[in-house]
């Protein structure tokens, strides 16, 4: 009950008196600089982006995409074993911000939707040189990425996303007609229900709010750093299982705060939820990482037949944070074989 109705006033006070005085951010700084980083403007759209290469002659290019309320340093696990791995698949890793998000600013004009940002992102790989390329997501950033795989089939050898049991609960509360499709009386089929029933009632007030006010909740996200803690606190607290590194997390809140980007982060949730553009189907091979799996996913993620299909008892809805390790041979093994 302590979360039930927000971020509890002890926990915030502690995480915040030590983002103010014990947190390095000058040491997160130089772990961020270790990558090369780039910006470029595509669409109108100032776009910045890691881009780190590997030696290994094999390297295969990997465009990783963040979601919400995240950002490129949910990565910093990540990158070393793809980019240099012990043994199989190495990666050169792109990993851009989102438009409106950190680096990324500022936000460009309206419209900036998945479908936009996929039509960019397949314009950085371009740009990039690119030829063939895979595509990795979650969250957002799992939408984004199958709509690139939609509209650059010819270069994308993969699309891999990543999700877990309450995510896969919460999308579906947006999917027309889904709850009468499930029977009550399954016992897998109820547990669906009721996790659908939890986030429409409880656990969506974040997202209606940014769906439908954006410019009222900004105000509030750029001139409090309070309150822009406590909004990425909160999902970082309720969607995860695994101890996850305070100092990454404060990294991410950091960079939204010094960028005054949650104002426009909540603004592209806007733009999703009025868009229509959802892209054309991908028919490039899929894959898919479930953590913290249970029945429920396999009835509400829509893997054609035949996809690489991966399940993780740990770990929810952060994996690159929560098990870069087991993220990363999963990622070796779905992308290894393909051309």
């Amino acid at each position: 009950m302590e979360w039930a109705r927000g971020v509890p006033p002890a926990y915030l006070q502690e995480l915040a008196e030590y983002w103010r005085t014990r947190y390095d951010w000058r040491a997160q700084e130089a772990r961020l600089n270790r990558y090369p980083q780039f910006t470029t403007e595509i669409d109108g759209q100032r776009v910045h982006f890691l881009h780190v290469r590997s030696d290994q002659p094999d390297a295969k290019p990997l465009l990783i995409t963040h979601g919400f309320p995240s950002s490129v340093a949910e990565f910093l696990h990540l990158i070393e074993p793809l980019v240099d791995p012990a043994e199989g698949q190495a990666f050169h890793v792109i990993a851009p911000s989102l438009p409106g998000y950190a680096f990324s600013t500022p936000l460009g004009g309206t419209g900036w939707a998945m479908g936009r940002t996929a039509r960019a992102w397949a314009e950085l790989m371009r740009r990039l040189g690119y030829e063939r390329y895979g595509v990795h997501g979650g969250d957002i950033g799992a939408g984004v990425s199958g709509m690139v795989a939609g509209l650059d089939g010819e270069q994308v050898i993969g699309v891999h996303v990543v999700t877990d049991p309450l995510t896969a609960a919460n999308v579906a509360t947006f999917l027309p007609g889904m709850a009468d499709r499930l029977d009550e009386n399954d016992p897998v089929d109820k547990l669906i229900l009721e996790r659908m029933e939890e986030f429409a009632k409880e656990g969506s007030g974040y997202l209606a709010i940014q769906n439908s006010r954006p410019q009222t909740i900004g105000y509030g996200l750029a001139d409090s750093p309070l309150l822009q803690l406590a909004w990425i606190a909160e999902k970082f607290h309720e969607w995860t299982d695994l101890p996850i590194d305070r100092d990454q997390l404060l990294t991410t809140v950091s960079l939204y705060w010094f960028t005054g980007s949650g104002a426009s982060a909540a603004h592209t949730l806007y733009e999703q939820a009025h868009s229509s553009d959802w892209g054309a189907p991908s028919a490039v091979p899929q894959g898919f990482a479930v953590f913290g799996a249970d029945d429920t996913v396999r009835k509400l993620v829509p893997a054609p037949a035949g996809a690489h299909w991966t399940e993780f008892r740990r770990g929810k809805h952060f994996p690159a944070m929560e098990a870069p390790a087991e993220l990363a041979a999963d990622l070796r093994a779905f992308f290894g074989p393909l051309k």
